[in-house]
């Protein structure tokens, strides 16, 4: 009679079993969901503009010819050199402004820093359309505007960024700062030799995010930039698009372009990132 009756142990292992099957279909359903819309691109930066009216996704139809029309339209290359500038210098300054600002606020010890920490960080819950004109009149004034400048800088500054490291460097041993301190290092030093060192998952976290973040903005490049010789990636794609058709060819084509270093940072950057998001999670106390 044991041996027809199944034992609880052996209920619970197929249960399990049943449970992590699921799991595995919602994972992988959600995956498939996650892709589609890349191979959908994918498919369709090969295709001729024709094929792809008449639904024809043949693999005869399959050429690198968008993609070489991209450059011949459009001055593409012009667009990827100005977003590599802008992205990699946002990103640069970004971490080193935000580094600083976040060693002041959880390793120095001042009057009214928690008072003024939380002043700084009420000010995400202003929405960027709101500082949209008084940023462009800002630039407009300080004749920045169709330039260099005015892509970068505004970009130097993020609460988000602040609060992220200063959550992480909240969880580092204070006596780090003291021993160095009784050697007369100063705070400056502290932060270079001691604190820098020690953050590097959570630096290369927020690189990824800054540097996305920057790459794909539309909105700023858009409204302070009239020249071809100034746009971006995301505002020369709009090039593609017209007023009663648009060159999905071509489109397409850009953004697999346009992909291609974000998705190449991601991955040789994932270890670090996915430490990085871990850290900061706990880091505060």
């Amino acid at each position: 009679m044991s041996a027809i009756v199944p034992t609880a142990s052996q209920s619970l292992t197929t249960q399990g079993r049943l449970g992590r099957a699921l799991l595995h279909m919602a994972l992988l359903a959600g995956a498939v969901l996650m892709i589609a819309p890349f191979v959908v691109m994918v498919v369709v930066s090969l295709i001729p503009q024709q094929a792809f009216l008449a639904r024809d996704f043949s693999p005869a139809q399959y050429s690198l010819r968008n993609f070489v029309e991209t450059f011949r339209v459009v001055p593409f290359g012009r667009y990827y050199f100005n977003s590599t500038v802008v992205s990699i210098s946002v990103t640069v300054g970004q971490i080193l402004i935000s580094s600083l600002a976040a060693f002041a606020f959880a390793r120095l010890r001042f009057r009214g820093r928690d008072t003024l920490f939380l002043l700084y960080l009420a000010t995400l819950m202003i929405p960027f359309p709101v500082t949209l004109i008084p940023n462009f009149l800002i630039i407009r004034q300080l004749g920045w505007y169709d330039s260099y400048p005015a892509l970068i800088v505004p970009g130097f500054f993020s609460v988000f960024s602040t609060f992220l490291l200063r959550q992480y460097y909240r969880g580092l041993p204070m006596e780090l700062d003291e021993a160095a301190r009784m050697d007369g290092a100063s705070s400056l030093r502290i932060w270079w030799q001691i604190i820098l060192p020690l953050s590097g998952p959570v630096l290369a976290a927020l690189s990824i995010f800054v540097f996305q973040a920057a790459w794909n903005d539309f909105l700023w490049p858009l409204v302070v930039t009239t020249s071809a010789d100034m746009r971006t990636i995301p505002v020369g794609l709009n090039s593609f698009v017209g007023q009663y058709s648009t060159a999905w060819g071509l489109l397409m084509a850009g953004s697999v372009i346009a992909l291609l270093p974000v998705l190449l940072i991601y991955l040789l950057a994932q270890r670090w990132f996915v430490e990085g998001i871990t850290l900061s999670g706990i880091g505060g106390r």
